[in-house]
């Protein structure tokens, strides 16, 4: 018989922490920058990642996390990425991918929709990969401000 999956919540939480801790390194100016591009170059290909800062609250700001390939098709989009940042916890989560609704936390296998059951966190993995990959080998491109 398969065993249940259960999801670690102590994995989970310092997945968020750590991706919390590397968006405030790279959009430290998170009150007045709306949108920052980062370029990443590898030996092989260039990608470019970009955060744009959807919504700004007392406690928790939204933010939309994309990237694409330097030669990368206009018919192939890579799937963005909806990231609630909470300041009083200094969390950040993945709370959907974008055009799609918001993501539970552990889904049945199988499902109707085929998400993995622990789909939630590896998202969030995913987006600390490439919050990684620009902190260690990104440059900033030009900032845009509000006004």
């Amino acid at each position: 018989m398969k065993r249940k999956y259960i999801p670690d919540l102590t994995r989970q939480m310092s997945q968020c922490e750590a991706n919390y801790a590397r968006i405030m390194k790279l959009l430290p100016d998170l009150d007045s920058c709306d949108e920052r591009e980062f370029q990443v170059s590898w030996p092989e290909h260039c990608a470019y990642l970009r955060l744009r800062v959807d919504e700004r609250f007392k406690y928790t700001s939204t933010v939309l996390v994309s990237h694409r390939y330097e030669t990368s098709s206009p018919w192939l989009e890579s799937p963005g990425l909806v990231v609630r940042l909470y300041h009083d916890a200094s969390m950040a989560e993945v709370i959907c991918m974008q055009r799609r609704k918001q993501l539970e936390g552990v889904y049945p296998y199988p499902n109707r929709n085929m998400h993995l059951p622990d789909e939630k966190l590896q998202l969030n993995e995913y987006l600390g990969e490439w919050l990684n990959e620009c902190l260690s080998y990104g440059h900033s491109m030009e900032t845009v401000y509000s006004g």
